[in-house]
């Protein structure tokens, strides 16, 4: 029993105890400040904490045989491209051959951004920064392809008459969408481009807060950063084209969601 005691009060007085706490005490701030305003998500953001904490443990431990074995990273850069994906798809199903454009416009955007960042030197190359840098790109990239399909799928309900009138007067459908994918990309990217903008004045990114308290120079970490906010603009950029044009090669118009 005293071992027993002892064991139970080491773990309440421990560093992993303390965090834990302190991660309840804010979720528990957010949920408190939603239910005051009766917006209806009860437990929802505890239930997104505790998926993040279990999700991200279980990555932490593949890791440390994934890093260790070259087929292992380029599976899991796969398994990261079919999530974001399957995911992204959920918001082009509407559009003309929507996942299939989902899919090749994140894999294809994302693929690119992270060779040409490796292959100038942007960043050293280790089986650790390449995995970092995937998921980075990647996330990004799943992100700016989801507005892209979402604005685009808004803008084409929305304008169906100036749509029917180009494809009446003779237009091709890529055409006739023209103004509409214009808008729509724009749209997606505005937020990132936005973000860039504002990098060290409004927001410390992830990759520079990483990379400082991971012992780099203060001027290593900026170089980091910059280097992985120009590859998510090329891969989101190269993924809202290639998603446009595959799904403007119809002339019949998208469902509103």
């Amino acid at each position: 029993m005293p071992c027993s005691n002892s064991c139970v009060t080491a773990l309440l007085n421990s560093p992993l105890a303390h965090y834990a706490a302190a991660l309840l005490l804010v979720v528990g701030l957010t949920t408190a400040l939603l239910a005051a305003q009766k917006i209806q998500l009860r437990w929802q953001p505890y239930i997104a904490i505790l998926r993040a904490c279990l999700q991200l443990a279980i990555i932490a431990l593949l890791l440390h045989g994934i890093l260790a074995a070259p087929w292992a990273v380029v599976l899991f850069i796969a398994l990261m491209l079919t999530t974001a994906t399957v995911t992204s798809g959920k918001h082009s199903r509407r559009l003309h051959r929507g996942q299939v454009a989902t899919a090749l416009a994140i894999a294809t955007g994302s693929l690119i951004a992270v060779a040409l960042i490796f292959a100038l030197g942007l960043v050293p190359y280790s089986t650790q920064n390449l995995v970092a840098v995937a998921g980075i790109i990647i996330g990004g990239t799943m992100t700016i392809t989801t507005l892209t399909a979402r604005n685009f799928t808004t803008l084409a309900t929305a304008r169906q008459g100036e749509i029917e009138s180009w494809l009446a007067l003779g237009a091709t459908a890529p055409v006739a969408y023209r103004d509409i994918t214009k808008a729509a990309i724009t749209e997606a990217l505005t937020p990132g481009l936005d973000q860039t903008r504002a990098t060290g004045l409004v927001t410390l990114p992830g990759t520079f807060v990483g990379a400082l308290m991971g012992g780099a120079s203060p001027l290593l970490a900026a170089q980091l950063q910059i280097a992985v906010l120009a590859g998510q603009t090329l891969a989101g950029t190269i993924a809202a084209l290639l998603l446009t044009s595959v799904i403007t090669r119809t002339r019949v118009l998208p469902l509103s969601a």
